[in-house]
């Protein structure tokens, strides 16, 4: 009796044939299954996965820098309006510039990785909405923020 208590418990009975449990659809790292194939005469089989789209990390960033470019612009109007001098205003105005433009190409670049992704074997990116986004807000934060400059220039020296 105490020898029996000593032995491991059976394996758990595994589920229908083709053999072992069924196995996910999705698993937690992002590998979906696409086909399983088994190898006759043996309790094994080939497990084809295939790779879950992931969203271009060029597109968020492209978006990212989108929003800091009009939130820069949103500045501009302040030190603009406020009075704190065309340097003030014209250095963020550079700033905001430079992100807008920073934004379209990390935007550009997003596409283009994107356009290029999907062939058999290699990941495919999404994003093309991030990425057109990324391109109107940056594009949007840099000609506010040079309309600001110009008002801002007008409010001085009248």
């Amino acid at each position: 009796m105490l020898l029996n208590m000593m032995q491991p418990p059976p394996p758990p009975p595994y589920g229908q044939p083709p053999y072992g449990p069924p196995l996910p659809q999705q698993s937690v790292s992002g590998w979906e299954t696409e086909r399983v194939d088994v190898l006759g005469g043996t309790g094994f089989g080939l497990v084809q996965l295939r790779v879950v789209p992931i969203t271009s990390g060029l597109a968020i960033g492209a978006l990212i820098a989108g929003i800091a470019s009009i939130l820069v612009s949103i500045l501009v109007i302040c030190f603009g309006a406020g009075g704190a001098g065309p340097w003030v205003a014209g250095a963020f105005t550079l700033l905001s510039a430079l992100a807008g433009g920073g934004a379209a190409v990390a935007a550009v670049l997003a596409l283009r990785q994107i356009r290029r992704s999907g062939e058999p074997g290699r990941v495919r990116f999404t994003g093309r909405g991030l990425a057109i986004s990324g391109i109107v807000c940056g594009g949007a934060g840099a000609a506010i923020s040079f309309l600001a400059l110009f008002l801002g220039v007008l409010l001085q020296t009248s």
